[in-house]
């Protein structure tokens, strides 16, 4: 078996009394598309936070790339490898498509130089623009961000994930609130994204994922449930009881 990329070993998250994630763990193999499915409760969103870094664990441990990040700081995760894009949208609605990526590539690559000349930024802002291509963007580069539709904000989100040049990109309901065309539009974004690095998803519409991912965690109430293939998951009797014909 490939070597993993993220490893989740025991991790459970408490706040007070209530148990979130109970003693969950997985392994989530380098250049696989991957999904964490469940319905509303079942700890998707927890376990985002926990492997993106937004909350550390209660207990247990994390491992990306061999190396134990449990309880880094956030931007540790993000100078390590991994890149994230939330459920709700997350970008500077004042400013253009492009200057909003050009912030984010500049960040990456010249975070001791934020007062360089403008002009001497050709290069960030030639990157810039080819992240907004990447995402078909590239046709709305000057728009503020606040005038695109929902889906293009979204596309413009992955955008900036991707100026980190992540090794991990986290995908928090990437579909939320899309049309069935602007959903279309990003599921393509993803498997073609997939192809160039680590995707992991947090998905509650199942039937969306089945078409797509190629291994399937599947959360019921904080806890473990099943893993494996679509087609186990779908042969699975505990989640075929629990879960098929939700979402």
């Amino acid at each position: 078996m490939t070597a993993p990329i993220l490893e989740v070993e025991a991790v459970s998250k408490r706040f007070g009394n209530f148990v979130a994630l109970r003693e969950v763990s997985a392994r989530f193999e380098a250049g696989k598309l991957s999904a964490i499915i469940g319905p509303n409760g079942a700890g998707k969103s927890t376990f985002f936070n926990v492997v993106s870094g937004a909350f550390a664990p209660s207990s247990g441990r994390l491992r990306f790339q061999g190396r134990d990040i449990t309880g880094a700081a956030q931007h540790e995760f993000a100078r390590a490898g991994i890149a994230k894009s939330f459920q709700i949208t997350n970008v500077f609605r004042q400013l253009s498509a492009h200057e909003n990526v050009r912030v984010a590539v500049q960040m990456k690559r010249s975070r001791y130089e934020l007062f360089k000349p403008r002009a001497a930024m050709r290069e960030l802002a030639e990157r810039a623009s080819d992240l907004l291509e990447r995402v078909g963007l590239a046709a709305h580069a000057s728009r503020p961000a606040a005038d695109l539709a929902h889906g293009q904000q979204r596309a413009l989100e992955v955008a900036m994930a991707l100026a980190c040049e992540p090794a991990l990109l986290l995908m928090d309901e990437p579909t939320a609130g899309m049309s069935p065309e602007e959903t279309r539009v990003m599921m393509d974004l993803i498997v073609e994204l997939a192809g160039e690095r680590t995707v992991i998803l947090v998905e509650h519409k199942m039937k969306l994922v089945m078409g797509i991912c190629q291994r399937l965690l599947v959360l019921h109430h904080g806890e473990f449930l099943a893993e494996g293939t679509p087609e186990d998951i779908r042969a699975n009797d505990d989640v075929r009881r629990v879960y098929l014909g939700q979402g």
